[in-house]
């Protein structure tokens, strides 16, 4: 503790504070781009701590009681007490375009630079509060509010670096006004998790009140609150009452949706096992829709498997929201947070505009009323990564509905049982839907003692009573034949059968094995009158939303007389897997963990309904190496596959797959689960192998921090790992050319589809709306790629036209190139900004058809 003491004295030289009233917490841009000063810190403090108590009010009580206790406005208010220190005053008053010398000479023995040493104002906030004495939670949560943890143990509240006892007089005035004003008290702040979500809370309350509606220092109408929650789409969604299953979904339900639709009638955990293409979707969404016209949960997460999600699903869940909210309710226009409506609506203040770290949907859909998104964006609630808290905010009281919980994914070490223990503490519902969970898996997710072995099987627990194990109606099975081949034989067979009018899906591990496959079926398809497509995550948002469109208008439940028309063969990686709705006539699928070939099967024979071609057999081809190959050389037998997947499980599925010729399903299920993880002892090999996989899991467990301020950095979002097999990512924008006009301040862009935009320098002088849409259309042309497929980072003076429109990062807290962008030439290449080389290992190119490609 030496190094606080030593800054802790006041130093003789520390010159007088200035005056609250002239302690600045915000600059704005003119029009014509000229810094002003903008709000004073007390002002701002005080809107912030207005908003939080706005937004508590319009939570349900049993919300507010559980998690938001009177005085949490405060803490909300004090976060930027920190801006009244030297420093900070300093950098902003440097930063006006017309100085204010009185107040520079004042200063003159600060440097704003040092600023960055504990964190900026945040830190200087933090031990403020520290030195007030409202116990550990509170100042952590002040010091965190912009996502990180500060770095305090050299500095205390009086040291000279904050400007000495007159300052840390003059914040302890600031919060005693603040109190004042809003008539408030620090709460009392119970553990862990409760922090967490009071600091997301905080953040988003400083959002919204940072945003363009409080712009105008001199504006105080109490209105405008209400008006800046509105356009953030903090409004209690308005229901239909008493909609049936029939009204919702125009079927009737079968006996397991009506079991676990009676079984989810209060907060709690609850877990859905059924095989693939039984309807597990609609049974959660009924069972979400009773819990809120009950007023028993906030809204919906629906919550994906993969890092990406469909299109498709989000139709479907739109579709649902259609039916069930009521024709005022405002959420009715732009219903989910995906695509450009939503991005273009709702304003969520500062860090949500474009440029901002939550402009993405990814992200901002955790803080709608409803959203689909990844599991991934869930997980960070409970992780120790930038902004996870917001996220823990975010999911607070609502209905979390896990879609496709596999074995494997725990197996290899996942972060969900700590998200599933929280969300049951943040007063979630959380509905676990899968396939393929192993008794020993469904066990540790609920924390209990399975004594019921049956399938399909509805597990509940909820808060409030007992556990129930519930048994269904057994399904009748169907028999797939399974047939092993390799590659050649397979492009042969698929061809002869799409040929004869089947259609025909081909799945890889890898975007590169599946765009590989594709060039050789689509040069030979072509000519014999068969259509052949492709989709994978590397394509732009714009083309993967219409290749998605085309692919499963042919292949979904309405696809009949499309079917007709001519064979077809779609190629595709994981994202065919799952949350589309394709059948296919014939499989062709690499050899994967047991669950996702179970899950690829599932596209097989769909729908009951549809005609297909007399020669079709409900039949799936599995290409897979040699077992004693694999098990000595997995890397060699597997190939790419054994990056994707550990190649324990890979092995151990291998063996249960490799000498069957027919699975009955769903019978077979729950025992080709289990013979694929239950625990057997291994030979020296496989021993090695399985280290592997303990070794990852224990890494990933470690991630899964809960605490506001466990030991250990924060991680920025787009480092965090969540999974076994995970990369780190750069979003990529794509452009065919830019040109930069200096007379008219802006940027003319040619977009891939040869659309021009115009991007103006300040696109802050824009108004909303319009400053939303450019940004929206530039998201239209990325996507995100492995960091090493990227295209190199070039100097940020060259990307900083679009620092208005994306979030580039900020060097302090270690983000730095986030954007990658590069020019699609006519050839398809793809060249660097500056002229350097695009990629020091690969080649990149691409295009409609095939995506992203990188070629070493």
């Amino acid at each position: 503790m030496l190094g606080r003491h030593l800054q802790h004295s006041d130093s003789p030289v520390n010159p007088p504070p200035l005056p609250l009233n002239q302690c600045l917490a915000k600059s704005r841009k003119s029009a014509d781009g000229m810094v002003l000063p903008g709000r004073r810190v007390l002002s701002h403090c005080q809107i912030v701590g207005e908003v939080a108590r706005a937004i508590m009010f319009r939570m349900p009580d049993w919300l507010r009681a559980a998690l938001f206790p009177d005085g949490s406005e405060l803490i909300a208010a004090a976060h930027d007490i920190g801006k009244a220190s030297p420093t900070f005053q300093k950098k902003i008053y440097t930063a006006l375009t017309q100085r204010d010398d009185a107040v520079l000479s004042a200063l003159k023995t600060f440097n704003a630079d040092t600023e960055k040493q504990w964190g900026g104002h945040a830190g200087v906030s933090q031990a403020t509060a520290e030195a007030y004495k409202v116990g550990r939670f509170i100042p952590e949560i002040l010091g965190q509010h912009h996502g990180f943890s500060p770095n305090l143990s050299m500095y205390l509240a009086s040291c000279g670096s904050f400007g000495g006892q007159v300052w840390q007089d003059q914040r302890m005035a600031l919060l005693a006004q603040l109190k004042q004003v809003l008539g408030s008290e620090f709460p009392v702040v119970n553990g862990e998790l409760h922090a967490r979500v009071l600091a997301g809370f905080t953040t988003v309350s400083d959002w919204i009140g940072s945003g363009s509606f409080f712009d105008n220092p001199d504006d105080d109408s109490p209105s405008q609150i209400e008006f800046a929650l509105d356009s953030a789409g903090f409004i209690q969604p308005q229901f239909k009452s008493a909609l049936s299953f029939l009204d919702i979904f125009s079927f009737t339900p079968k006996d397991t949706q009506i079991n676990l639709i009676a079984a989810v009638n209060q907060p709690g955990v609850y877990v859905l096992e059924a095989p693939m293409g039984l309807g597990k979707t609609e049974a959660a969404l009924y069972a979400a829709y009773q819990l809120l016209e009950k007023n028993l949960a906030t809204g919906i997460y629906f919550a994906l498997p993969t890092q990406l999600t469909s299109d498709k699903i989000h139709e479907r869940v739109n579709a649902f929201l259609q039916k069930i909210l009521a024709d005022e309710s405002p959420h009715k226009q732009a219903l989910l947070v995906h695509g450009n409506a939503w991005l273009k609506q709702f304003e969520m203040g500062e860090e949500g505009n474009p440029g901002g770290a939550w402009f993405a949907q990814g992200k901002r859909g955790i803080l709608a009323p409803f959203a689909v998104g990844t599991i991934d964006q869930a997980l960070m609630a409970v992780m120790n990564v930038k902004h996870g808290f917001v996220r823990t905010f975010g999911l607070a009281g609502k209905v979390v509905i896990l879609d496709e919980v596999h074995s494997y994914d725990s197996f290899t070490g996942t972060i969900l049982d700590s998200l599933v223990k929280a969300l049951r503490q943040l007063h979630c519902t959380v509905i676990i839907l899968s396939a393929t969970l192993t008794q020993e898996r469904r066990a540790k997710l609920l924390g209990i003692t399975p004594l019921v072995t049956s399938y399909p099987l509805i597990t509940a627990q909820p808060n409030k009573g007992n556990l129930a194990e519930i048994d269904v109606e057994a399904i009748p099975d169907v028999a797939v034949g399974i047939v092993h081949q390799t590659d050649v034989n397979a492009i042969e067979e698929v061809l002869l059968r799409a040929e004869a009018g089947q259609q025909v899906l081909w799945i890889e591990n890898t975007v590169n094995e599946a765009q590989d496959i594709y060039k050789k079926l689509s040069a030979r398809a072509t000519g014999m009158g068969v259509a052949c497509g492709l989709l994978h995550s590397r394509f732009t948002k714009a083309d993967r939303a219409a290749n998605e469109e085309n692919w499963v208008t042919c292949f979904g439940k309405g696809g009949t007389k499309t079917r007709a028309h001519q064979g077809r063969v779609l190629v595709g990686t994981q994202v065919l897997e799952q949350s589309l709705d394709i059948d296919a006539d014939f499989l062709v699928t690499r050899i994967a963990p047991t669950d996702m070939l179970l899950q690829r099967l599932g596209r097989l024979w769909r729908h009951t309904e549809t005609v297909r071609p007399q020669a079709a057999r409900r039949e799936a081809w599995i290409l897979f190496p040699d077992l004693s190959t694999a098990i000595a050389t997995p890397e060699v037998a597997f190939g790419a596959t054994a990056k994707v997947y550990a190649p324990y499980v890979l092995c151990r599925s291998l063996a249960v797959w490799q000498s069957l010729t027919l699975v009955n399903i769903p019978g077979q299920i729950r025992e080709l689960i289990e013979a694929t993880y239950a625990r057997q002892d291994e030979n020296e090999d496989m021993a090695r192998h399985l280290h592997q996989v303990e070794a990852m899991r224990a890494k990933l467990e470690r991630l899964a921090l809960l605490g506001l301020s466990k030991a250990g950095k924060t991680s920025s979002e787009e480092k965090a790992q969540t999974r076994h097999s995970e990369l780190e990512s750069a979003e990529v924008l794509l452009i065919r050319s830019y040109q930069f006009d200096p007379h008219k301040h802006g940027t003319w862009v040619t977009l891939l589809n040869q659309e021009r935009l115009w991007v103006p320098q300040n696109g802050r002088s824009l108004p909303r709306s319009k400053w939303r849409e450019i940004s929206a259309t530039l998201m239209q042309n990325t996507l995100k790629v492995a960091d090493y497929l990227a295209p190199n980072a070039v100097s940020k003076t060259r990307i900083n036209w679009l620092a208005d429109y994306f979030y580039l990062g900020r060097p302090e807290y270690d983000e730095s190139d986030l954007l990658r962008v590069a020019l699609v030439g006519d050839d398809e290449n793809l060249s660097s900004l500056d002229g350097a080389q695009v990629n020091d290992k690969y080649q990149l190119s691409y295009n409609s058809r095939a995506g992203y490609v990188a070629k070493k």
